[in-house]
Protein backbone atom coordinates (compact mmCIF):
# COMPACT_ATOMS: atom_id res chain seq x y z
CA UNK A 1 0.00 0.00 0.00
CA UNK A 2 1.49 3.51 -0.89
CA UNK A 3 0.75 6.03 1.62
CA UNK A 4 1.17 10.04 2.34
CA UNK A 5 1.41 10.95 5.61
CA UNK A 6 0.70 14.16 7.22
CA UNK A 7 1.49 14.75 10.90
CA UNK A 8 3.34 17.56 13.38
CA UNK A 9 4.17 16.68 17.07
CA UNK A 10 5.80 14.21 18.61
CA UNK A 11 2.16 12.15 18.99
CA UNK A 12 2.26 11.07 15.45
CA UNK A 13 5.37 9.88 15.29
CA UNK A 14 4.53 6.44 16.62
CA UNK A 15 2.37 6.35 13.74
CA UNK A 16 4.46 6.88 11.00
CA UNK A 17 7.58 4.58 12.83
CA UNK A 18 4.57 1.60 12.33
CA UNK A 19 4.14 2.44 9.29
CA UNK A 20 7.58 2.68 8.00
CA UNK A 21 8.72 -0.50 10.32
CA UNK A 22 5.50 -2.38 8.52
CA UNK A 23 6.88 -1.87 5.23
CA UNK A 24 4.80 0.44 3.73
CA UNK A 25 5.30 2.52 0.83
CA UNK A 26 5.71 5.72 2.34
CA UNK A 27 6.00 7.90 -0.94
CA UNK A 28 6.01 11.03 1.35
CA UNK A 29 5.55 13.02 4.71
CA UNK A 30 3.65 16.42 5.03
CA UNK A 31 4.72 18.55 8.31
CA UNK A 32 4.50 21.83 9.26
CA UNK A 33 7.33 24.28 8.70
CA UNK A 34 10.39 25.07 11.08
CA UNK A 35 9.60 27.58 13.14
CA UNK A 36 11.55 29.48 15.78
CA UNK A 37 12.08 27.78 19.38
CA UNK A 38 13.99 28.91 22.61
CA UNK A 39 15.68 31.93 23.74
CA UNK A 40 17.96 32.16 20.02
CA UNK A 41 14.51 31.37 18.03
CA UNK A 42 16.58 28.75 16.13
CA UNK A 43 14.42 27.23 13.61
CA UNK A 44 13.05 23.96 14.70
CA UNK A 45 12.04 21.04 12.56
CA UNK A 46 8.74 19.01 13.38
CA UNK A 47 8.90 16.21 15.06
CA UNK A 48 7.87 14.12 12.48
CA UNK A 49 10.25 16.27 9.97
CA UNK A 50 13.12 14.89 11.93
CA UNK A 51 12.30 11.08 12.31
CA UNK A 52 11.18 11.29 8.11
CA UNK A 53 14.27 12.60 7.04
CA UNK A 54 16.04 9.90 9.63
CA UNK A 55 14.52 7.45 7.52
CA UNK A 56 15.01 9.02 4.29
CA UNK A 57 11.46 9.69 3.31
CA UNK A 58 10.71 12.86 1.16
CA UNK A 59 9.40 15.70 3.33
CA UNK A 60 7.00 18.48 2.20
CA UNK A 61 6.31 21.45 4.45
CA UNK A 62 4.35 23.93 2.40
CA UNK A 63 2.69 26.84 4.53
CA UNK A 64 -0.52 26.11 2.56
CA UNK A 65 -1.95 22.55 1.79
CA UNK A 66 -5.05 23.85 -0.11
CA UNK A 67 -2.89 25.66 -2.84
CA UNK A 68 -3.56 24.05 -6.19
CA UNK A 69 0.26 23.75 -6.53
CA UNK A 70 -0.07 21.28 -3.19
CA UNK A 71 -2.93 19.46 -4.37
CA UNK A 72 -1.57 18.44 -7.99
CA UNK A 73 1.83 17.55 -6.29
CA UNK A 74 -0.46 14.86 -4.21
CA UNK A 75 -2.57 13.46 -6.89
CA UNK A 76 1.01 12.53 -8.59
CA UNK A 77 2.18 10.96 -5.53
CA UNK A 78 -0.59 8.90 -6.27
CA UNK A 79 -1.22 7.47 -3.02
CA UNK A 80 -3.81 4.35 -2.04
CA UNK A 81 -4.10 6.18 1.28
CA UNK A 82 -3.14 9.13 3.24
CA UNK A 83 -3.01 9.00 6.81
CA UNK A 84 -3.25 12.09 9.00
CA UNK A 85 -2.34 12.43 12.54
CA UNK A 86 -2.15 16.03 14.40
CA UNK A 87 -1.27 17.28 11.38
CA UNK A 88 -2.72 20.64 12.21
CA UNK A 89 -4.00 21.54 8.89
CA UNK A 90 -8.18 20.86 7.51
CA UNK A 91 -7.87 19.14 4.56
CA UNK A 92 -9.92 19.98 1.95
CA UNK A 93 -12.32 17.64 0.06
CA UNK A 94 -10.07 17.73 -3.03
CA UNK A 95 -7.29 16.51 -0.97
CA UNK A 96 -9.76 13.79 0.86
CA UNK A 97 -10.64 12.70 -2.84
CA UNK A 98 -7.48 11.55 -4.13
CA UNK A 99 -6.77 8.31 -2.37
CA UNK A 100 -8.71 5.19 -3.09
CA UNK A 101 -8.43 4.19 0.33
CA UNK A 102 -9.39 7.64 1.46
CA UNK A 103 -8.02 9.91 4.11
CA UNK A 104 -7.15 7.59 7.53
CA UNK A 105 -6.60 10.13 11.09
CA UNK A 106 -6.03 8.83 13.96
CA UNK A 107 -7.64 10.61 16.94
CA UNK A 108 -6.55 11.09 20.72
CA UNK A 109 -10.15 10.36 21.87
CA UNK A 110 -13.21 8.14 21.92
CA UNK A 111 -15.04 9.72 19.13
CA UNK A 112 -18.13 12.10 18.62
CA UNK A 113 -16.30 12.58 22.69
CA UNK A 114 -13.65 15.48 22.21
CA UNK A 115 -13.34 16.36 18.77
CA UNK A 116 -11.09 19.30 18.82
CA UNK A 117 -7.14 20.41 19.68
CA UNK A 118 -6.92 18.82 23.14
CA UNK A 119 -8.76 16.22 23.35
CA UNK A 120 -6.40 14.64 25.83
CA UNK A 121 -6.23 17.19 28.12
CA UNK A 122 -9.99 17.25 28.38
CA UNK A 123 -10.47 13.98 28.95
CA UNK A 124 -8.63 14.18 32.15
CA UNK A 125 -9.89 18.08 32.90
CA UNK A 126 -13.43 16.86 32.87
CA UNK A 127 -12.06 13.73 35.20
CA UNK A 128 -13.00 11.35 32.58
CA UNK A 129 -12.34 7.49 33.98
CA UNK A 130 -11.77 6.20 30.41
CA UNK A 131 -10.75 7.17 26.67
CA UNK A 132 -8.77 6.04 24.10
CA UNK A 133 -7.21 6.33 20.53
CA UNK A 134 -9.79 6.65 17.53
CA UNK A 135 -9.15 5.80 13.68
CA UNK A 136 -11.56 7.84 11.42
CA UNK A 137 -12.44 8.12 7.62
CA UNK A 138 -11.92 11.54 6.96
CA UNK A 139 -14.87 13.75 5.77
CA UNK A 140 -14.44 17.66 5.50
CA UNK A 141 -15.86 18.18 8.77
CA UNK A 142 -13.69 18.83 12.19
CA UNK A 143 -13.40 14.99 13.35
CA UNK A 144 -16.76 14.13 12.33
CA UNK A 145 -15.68 11.40 9.80
CA UNK A 146 -17.07 7.35 10.19
CA UNK A 147 -15.27 5.38 13.15
CA UNK A 148 -13.24 2.88 11.53
CA UNK A 149 -11.66 1.04 14.84
CA UNK A 150 -10.91 2.64 18.39
CA UNK A 151 -9.22 1.05 21.23
CA UNK A 152 -10.04 1.93 24.85
CA UNK A 153 -8.21 2.38 27.85
CA UNK A 154 -8.37 3.51 32.00
CA UNK A 155 -7.55 6.78 33.22
CA UNK A 156 -5.24 7.07 36.52
CA UNK A 157 -6.97 8.67 39.41
CA UNK A 158 -3.36 11.05 39.42
CA UNK A 159 -2.43 10.65 35.93
CA UNK A 160 -1.48 14.04 34.52
CA UNK A 161 -2.22 14.85 31.12
CA UNK A 162 0.97 14.20 29.91
CA UNK A 163 1.09 11.32 31.18
CA UNK A 164 -1.77 9.80 29.68
CA UNK A 165 -0.67 11.72 25.85
CA UNK A 166 2.64 9.45 26.10
CA UNK A 167 0.17 6.34 26.72
CA UNK A 168 -2.07 7.28 23.65
CA UNK A 169 0.25 8.06 21.74
CA UNK A 170 2.08 4.37 22.40
CA UNK A 171 -1.47 2.93 21.35
CA UNK A 172 -2.05 4.65 18.10
CA UNK A 173 0.55 2.87 15.92
CA UNK A 174 -1.20 -0.54 16.72
CA UNK A 175 -4.20 1.01 16.22
CA UNK A 176 -3.21 2.78 12.67
CA UNK A 177 -1.79 -0.74 11.54
CA UNK A 178 -5.10 -2.71 12.28
CA UNK A 179 -7.46 -0.09 10.67
CA UNK A 180 -5.03 -0.01 7.24
CA UNK A 181 -5.46 -3.83 7.14
CA UNK A 182 -8.87 -3.91 7.64
CA UNK A 183 -8.98 -1.46 5.32
CA UNK A 184 -7.16 -3.12 2.49
CA UNK A 185 -8.94 -6.52 3.29
CA UNK A 186 -12.33 -4.84 3.11
CA UNK A 187 -13.10 -6.22 6.60
CA UNK A 188 -13.62 -2.60 7.76
CA UNK A 189 -17.42 -1.33 8.15
CA UNK A 190 -17.02 1.83 9.07
CA UNK A 191 -19.81 3.31 11.80
CA UNK A 192 -21.75 7.22 11.34
CA UNK A 193 -20.54 9.34 14.57
CA UNK A 194 -23.32 10.06 16.88
CA UNK A 195 -24.29 13.85 17.04
CA UNK A 196 -26.12 14.09 19.95
CA UNK A 197 -22.90 12.27 22.24
CA UNK A 198 -19.74 15.20 20.57
CA UNK A 199 -18.20 17.22 22.53
CA UNK A 200 -15.63 20.00 22.04
CA UNK A 201 -12.15 19.90 22.98
CA UNK A 202 -10.32 23.72 22.02
CA UNK A 203 -7.16 24.71 22.31
CA UNK A 204 -5.66 25.16 25.93
CA UNK A 205 -5.10 28.90 27.30
CA UNK A 206 -2.94 29.92 29.83
CA UNK A 207 -6.68 31.61 31.27
CA UNK A 208 -7.29 28.00 32.71
CA UNK A 209 -4.25 27.85 34.94
CA UNK A 210 -5.58 29.85 37.79
CA UNK A 211 -6.52 27.70 41.05
CA UNK A 212 -10.28 28.62 42.07
CA UNK A 213 -10.62 27.24 45.74
CA UNK A 214 -14.43 27.58 46.28
CA UNK A 215 -14.03 24.42 43.67
CA UNK A 216 -14.46 21.23 44.46
CA UNK A 217 -11.21 19.51 45.40
CA UNK A 218 -12.25 16.96 42.50
CA UNK A 219 -12.26 19.41 40.26
CA UNK A 220 -8.98 21.34 41.05
CA UNK A 221 -7.30 17.99 41.44
CA UNK A 222 -8.59 17.26 37.71
CA UNK A 223 -7.53 21.08 36.70
CA UNK A 224 -3.56 20.35 38.07
CA UNK A 225 -3.70 17.19 36.43
CA UNK A 226 -5.54 18.26 33.07
CA UNK A 227 -3.00 21.18 32.50
CA UNK A 228 0.26 19.14 33.22
CA UNK A 229 2.57 20.16 31.37
CA UNK A 230 1.06 22.94 30.11
CA UNK A 231 0.04 25.58 30.73
CA UNK A 232 0.25 24.53 34.43
CA UNK A 233 -2.07 25.14 37.61
CA UNK A 234 -1.24 27.66 39.45
CA UNK A 235 -1.87 30.00 42.65
CA UNK A 236 -0.91 32.93 45.01
CA UNK A 237 0.95 32.24 48.62
CA UNK A 238 2.46 35.29 50.19
CA UNK A 239 2.20 37.26 47.10
CA UNK A 240 4.23 34.49 44.78
CA UNK A 241 3.54 32.45 42.14
CA UNK A 242 2.63 28.76 43.12
CA UNK A 243 2.49 26.46 40.18
CA UNK A 244 0.92 23.43 40.99
CA UNK A 245 2.04 20.17 38.66
CA UNK A 246 0.56 17.19 41.27
CA UNK A 247 -1.84 16.50 43.83
CA UNK A 248 -4.24 14.29 46.05
CA UNK A 249 -7.53 14.22 47.23
CA UNK A 250 -7.63 13.25 50.41
CA UNK A 251 -10.12 11.20 52.96
CA UNK A 252 -11.18 13.94 55.61
CA UNK A 253 -13.22 16.74 55.60
CA UNK A 254 -12.76 20.10 56.95
CA UNK A 255 -14.76 23.39 57.85
CA UNK A 256 -11.84 25.87 56.95
CA UNK A 257 -12.29 28.32 54.36
CA UNK A 258 -11.21 27.63 51.51
CA UNK A 259 -7.68 28.14 50.31
CA UNK A 260 -6.73 27.95 54.14
CA UNK A 261 -3.69 25.57 54.40
CA UNK A 262 -5.26 23.06 57.13
CA UNK A 263 -2.08 20.64 57.48
CA UNK A 264 1.60 21.95 56.86
CA UNK A 265 2.97 18.84 56.90
CA UNK A 266 1.36 17.53 53.48
CA UNK A 267 0.62 20.66 52.23
CA UNK A 268 -3.11 19.86 52.67
CA UNK A 269 -5.81 22.44 51.34
CA UNK A 270 -9.34 23.24 52.15
CA UNK A 271 -11.41 23.26 49.36
CA UNK A 272 -15.23 24.72 48.36
CA UNK A 273 -16.68 21.54 49.17
CA UNK A 274 -15.71 20.59 52.90
CA UNK A 275 -13.13 17.95 51.16
CA UNK A 276 -9.03 18.43 51.50
CA UNK A 277 -6.77 18.63 48.55
CA UNK A 278 -2.84 17.57 48.77
CA UNK A 279 -0.33 19.66 46.78
CA UNK A 280 2.34 17.37 46.10
CA UNK A 281 4.53 18.50 43.68
CA UNK A 282 5.24 22.53 43.49
CA UNK A 283 7.47 25.20 42.36
CA UNK A 284 7.65 28.84 44.46
CA UNK A 285 8.34 31.62 42.01
CA UNK A 286 11.88 31.96 41.31
CA UNK A 287 13.14 28.20 42.80
CA UNK A 288 12.63 25.12 40.58
CA UNK A 289 10.07 22.83 40.82
CA UNK A 290 10.08 20.14 43.87
CA UNK A 291 8.03 18.14 46.42
CA UNK A 292 5.70 20.14 48.54
CA UNK A 293 7.25 18.60 51.76
CA UNK A 294 10.47 19.69 50.19
CA UNK A 295 9.25 23.47 49.91
CA UNK A 296 7.45 23.50 53.04
CA UNK A 297 11.34 22.92 54.87
CA UNK A 298 12.67 26.09 53.41
CA UNK A 299 9.56 28.05 53.27
CA UNK A 300 7.29 26.91 56.72
CA UNK A 301 3.87 27.89 56.71
CA UNK A 302 1.42 28.05 59.65
CA UNK A 303 -1.89 26.51 59.95
CA UNK A 304 -4.61 28.68 58.56
CA UNK A 305 -2.37 30.12 55.79
CA UNK A 306 -3.97 31.61 52.76
CA UNK A 307 -4.16 30.22 49.40
CA UNK A 308 -5.37 32.84 47.00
Amino acid sequence: MRIVFMGTPDFAVPCLEALADGGYDLAAVYTQPDKPKGRGYAMTPPPVKEFALSRGIPVFQPERVRDEAEISRLRNLNPDCIVVVAYGRILPQEILDIPPLGCVNIHGSLLPKYRGAAPVQWAVLNGDSVTGVTSMKMDAGMDTGEILLAAETTIGEEETAGELFDRLKAMSGPLLLKTLQGLEDGTLTPIKQEEKNATLAPMLTKELSPINWSRSAREIHNQIRGLNPWPGAHTQLRGKRLKVYASRVLPERTEAAFGTVVDTKRLAVACGDGAVLQLTAVQLEGKRRMAAQELLRGFPLETGARLL
